[in-house]
């Protein structure tokens, strides 16, 4: 972008070798987060490529948890609701529940029964994709729920590891690809 955006967010993406375990190359949000210039570059370019690609939208809803960090203020400025995703025995009342594999092992997400109603139209917000298990698994719930799924969108995706790949047919963007 010929305004720097994209470059600023992606300057504020700093890299951690052998995190969580060795071989792995963490991608940590913590210097956008705390950068209120490149954090709001970032909104800013979700937004745009939201209000551009689509018409109307009902919710947006953001992956437990940084998905809670940059869903609702993207959620505010398009004037639209956020619906949380979280891991299991977090949310009060009725749940919807789903099981799913992590690279390490299991776990399961809920979302509230009555957070969406049936046809109506959601984008899931996270801040990475890697092989794609906690995205599908948030699919799945909204599905359940009769929602229109209209997009998953991340901040950063981890192309090597084909996560977009399972999302088919959902759509999917990233702001930030790395191999």
């Amino acid at each position: 972008m010929s305004d720097g955006r994209l470059q600023r967010v992606q300057d504020r993406v700093r890299p951690f070798p052998d995190f969580p375990q060795p071989g792995v190359l963490f991608r940590d949000i913590s210097p956008l987060l705390k950068d209120p210039v490149a954090f709001k570059a970032l909104i800013d370019l979700l937004e745009d490529h939201l209000k551009a690609s689509f018409p109307k939208i009902d919710f947006i809803a953001g992956l437990d948890s940084r998905g809670f960090l940059i869903g609702p203020p993207l959620a505010q400025r398009l004037g639209i609701g956020f619906v949380p995703i979280r891991k299991k025995g977090k949310l009060p009342g009725p749940t919807e529940s789903v099981s799913y594999s992590l690279e390490y092992g299991k776990a399961e997400l809920e979302i509230q029964s009555d957070a969406v109603e049936e046809g109506q139209k959601v984008v899931i917000v996270d801040d990475l994709l890697a092989t794609g298990g906690t995205m599908c698994a948030a699919c799945e719930l909204l599905k359940r729920l009769k929602a229109e799924i209209l997009e998953c969108l991340v901040v950063i995706e981890l192309k090597s590891l084909k996560g977009s790949e399972k999302l088919k047919p959902i759509p999917f963007y990233s702001l930030l690809q790395y191999d």
